[in-house]
């Protein structure tokens, strides 16, 4: 689907035909949104734009290095978008294109980010005069949407630790739990991290406008500030999962001080069964209260090691 913003009498204009580009030109035509495009879309913005659009596996393999690059007439940036979901993240890539001041994104899945830009273009077209400036502003919608996330993944990360601090059960879940966390908040800042470096090689170009600038140096402030925020919440996450591994050590523990308790217990009557158990002749043998005898020294035995261990505070 393609969708076209372009400037007409002092109102911004939408379009879904791609025949239409053939009306407009290049001062005309702010953006063009291609979601799941097909091939005569994207031939038709080629042909346009006199370039050439990269196909959605060309995006996923540029290197982090290189998803960056200018030529004299077009810039060209990829970064990946996160999608959040009922237990972990995704990635998708998305990538613009800039020429003749006009803003070409090319996306395979619905994103918030875009659905929010296109409703505030056509509501404040003013604040865009060109596809830079919409650029930016994805940017910083997107940055946005990411904060929420670190928040809402802190608010999980304190609910763990309630957990924790109220002694309820820790399973193996809760353990997997902390660990999908901890991926979720490693993507978060790789996707962070490629976003900065995104704007980072934006400051250094000289084709984009110097009024978009100062944007740009607020962009990077807020990134350093998510990073440290996310850093934080890695490190409250090891912290977490190393208290869960302790206390599972201590229920371990105390198992097997249980067992080891209980096995030296009996093994005063162990003994004693093992010497009157022997196939040979012992003195107490064929009275009427052998049994009885045998059956009380074990319990005496018992009761003698249970005192022991308890006076020496063994258990």
């Amino acid at each position: 689907m393609i969708e076209i913003f372009y400037k007409s009498k002092g109102q911004i204009i939408t379009s879904q035909d791609i025949a239409y580009l053939d009306e407009l030109g290049f001062d005309d035509v702010l953006w063009i949104d291609l979601f799941e495009p097909t091939g005569e879309e994207k031939r038709g913005v080629e042909a346009f734009l006199e370039t050439t659009l990269q196909s959605r596996a060309q995006a996923e393999e540029i290197e982090s290095s290189s998803r960056y690059s200018e030529t004299d007439t077009t810039i060209f940036a990829n970064t990946n978008f996160l999608i959040p979901g009922p237990d972990n993240y995704n990635m998708e890539a998305v990538s613009f294109i800039i020429s003749e001041g006009i803003l070409v994104t090319i996306r395979q899945v619905p994103l918030r980010t875009f659905t929010d830009m296109q409703r505030r273009i056509s509501v404040s077209y003013k604040l865009y005069p060109t596809g830079y400036h919409i650029l930016v502003a994805i940017l910083e919608n997107r940055i946005d949407l990411d904060a929420d996330m670190i928040e809402l993944m802190a608010k999980e990360i304190a609910q763990f630790s309630k957990s924790v601090s109220a002694g309820e059960t820790v399973s193996e879940d809760f353990l997997l739990d902390i660990n999908q966390l901890q991926e979720n908040t490693m993507m978060v800042r790789e996707n962070i991290i490629d976003k900065q470096r995104m704007i980072s090689s934006i400051l250094k170009s000289d084709k984009f406008p110097r009024d978009v600038h100062s944007k740009l140096n607020v962009l990077v402030k807020d990134i350093a500030s998510l990073l440290n925020h996310t850093n934080f919440n890695f490190e409250r996450l090891e912290y977490l999962q190393n208290t869960v591994l302790g206390l599972i050590n201590l229920d371990q523990n105390k198992i097997m001080k249980i067992l080891t308790y209980v096995s030296l217990l009996f093994m005063p009557p162990t003994l004693i069964s093992g010497i009157f158990g022997m196939n040979i002749g012992l003195p107490i043998f064929n009275q009427k209260w052998d049994f009885l005898m045998v059956v009380g020294v074990m319990l005496v035995s018992v009761g003698i090691a249970s005192f022991l261990f308890r006076r020496r505070k063994m258990f």
